[in-house]
């Protein structure tokens, strides 16, 4: 069986007395109930963009990311591309509303937060993860008093219906969703019509074409983690969810003083590279904004969620070790993209000597969402440095939109 509590700890972030007697009792209980065994990485991620932008943000994940279209699906409400790597590494399910005034519950979280309310349908949606047995593993989870969407409820989202999906999150607003598959199985989406968009394709192409004759294609790798931001009070609890959710363990917290904030860190416990099931990191301000004025402290990751709403703020993929012509990859693979006109909101941070170098992209004009390049240097295993954390932090914070005026 599966054990979550045995793995090692990693951070200096201290905890309430709360979280760490709830930690082990979940992930304990998680494990006795079988929850662990039945539940598997992550298969799939669900981005929803506006009317009209879907294949522009096609092309820009064709040129950023190792994504390549694959097929739409084509329903009442939405065009639903499919982007792939292969079957070992997660989906991305990239959702365009075919009608501006449409309202869901999705619009509505985003119509509650200043900035979040001028791109009414552009969101994370959340994450879909294996189960070996769905219907069961939903049956557990309710007896736990998670809720979920029926059918009908599914049906009227125009969300596939071979997936059981959890109402959006009270502290990240996001969903989890649970799929099968045979082993070895291809994926398989029961929801509209299958089609492949020309213009879908041709912008894929030209992202593709645009990495081979800038040299990067093969430097890019799969998705490393994705983080979302909460406020600081949802730290803990937005933890405990997902844990209970998943088949995650708490790998561990870092304090980043200096900008008021933490980073909180989850893995697959079964000790997958996290190309197959990406890393799950909170990142959350230490104190709430409301008393931010009495010590004078930089607010960025809580000005984020007030502008924007709890949500994921990037998506992290890792590059390729290596050095081309003396400098590392992913600095080549920056400038190489930043000269096709795509921002970054700053230099890369960190060193060979350190362990890592990463940098955030700007934020995209079609999803909202950063894409953050990460090398790691030899066996070096973690997902920052204190300083390198730091500098992203405050880096992001000053990005017009995050800073937002309200």
């Amino acid at each position: 069986m599966l054990c979550s509590t045995n793995l090692p700890r990693f951070g200096d972030k201290q905890n309430s007395d709360f979280f760490e007697e709830y930690l082990p009792r979940l992930l304990e209980e998680r494990d006795r109930s079988g929850l662990t065994e039945m539940i598997g990485g992550i298969e799939a991620l669900m981005i929803s963009v506006e009317p009209g932008n879907s294949v522009e943000y096609i092309a820009e994940l064709a040129l950023m990311t190792p994504y390549q279209y694959l097929v739409t699906l084509d329903s009442d409400k939405h065009m639903t591309h499919v982007l792939r790597i292969d079957m070992k590494s997660p989906d991305i399910l990239l959702r365009e509303v075919k009608h501006p005034e449409q309202s869901d519950i999705f619009r509505s979280l985003n119509d509650l937060y200043p900035v979040g309310a001028k791109r009414p349908h552009s969101r994370y949606l959340g994450e879909i993860l294996l189960a070996s047995d769905r219907h069961a593993v939903v049956a557990e989870q309710q007896q736990r008093e998670f809720r979920f969407f029926s059918v009908g409820q599914l049906a009227e989202l125009d969300l596939p219906l071979n997936v059981s999906l959890s109402t959006p999150s009270p502290y990240t607003q996001n969903m989890v969703g649970y799929m099968e598959r045979p082993v070895d199985g291809i994926r398989v989406y029961h929801h509209g019509e299958c089609v492949i968009l020309s213009a879908a394709q041709a912008a894929n192409d030209r992202g593709k074409e645009m990495q081979e004759r800038l040299g990067i294609s093969g430097l890019i790798m799969p998705i490393d983690h994705l983080a979302t931001r909460v406020y600081s009070q949802n730290r803990e609890p937005a933890l405990l969810e997902y844990l209970a959710l998943s088949s995650y363990y708490y790998w561990g917290s870092y304090d980043i003083k200096d900008q008021n904030s933490s980073t909180n860190v989850t893995k697959n416990v079964r000790q997958q590279p996290e190309s197959v099931s990406p890393a799950k990191v909170f990142t959350a301000n230490n104190s709430p904004y409301c008393v931010g004025h009495l010590d004078k402290l930089p607010s960025p990751t809580e000005t984020f969620v007030r502008n924007y709403g709890p949500r994921l703020h990037h998506i992290a993929v890792e590059v390729k070790d290596g050095q081309i012509n003396g400098r590392e990859n992913i600095d080549y693979i920056v400038e190489a993209i930043a000269a096709q006109g795509k921002g970054f909101l700053l230099d890369t941070v960190g060193s060979r000597e350190e362990g890592l170098k990463q940098i955030f992209s700007s934020a995209s004009d079609f999803s909202s969402l950063i894409i953050e390049y990460v090398q790691r240097f030899g066996d070096f295993q973690g997902f920052f440095t204190r300083e390198n954390v730091a500098l992203l932090t405050y880096a992001a914070g000053q990005e017009e939109g995050v800073k937002g005026k309200i």
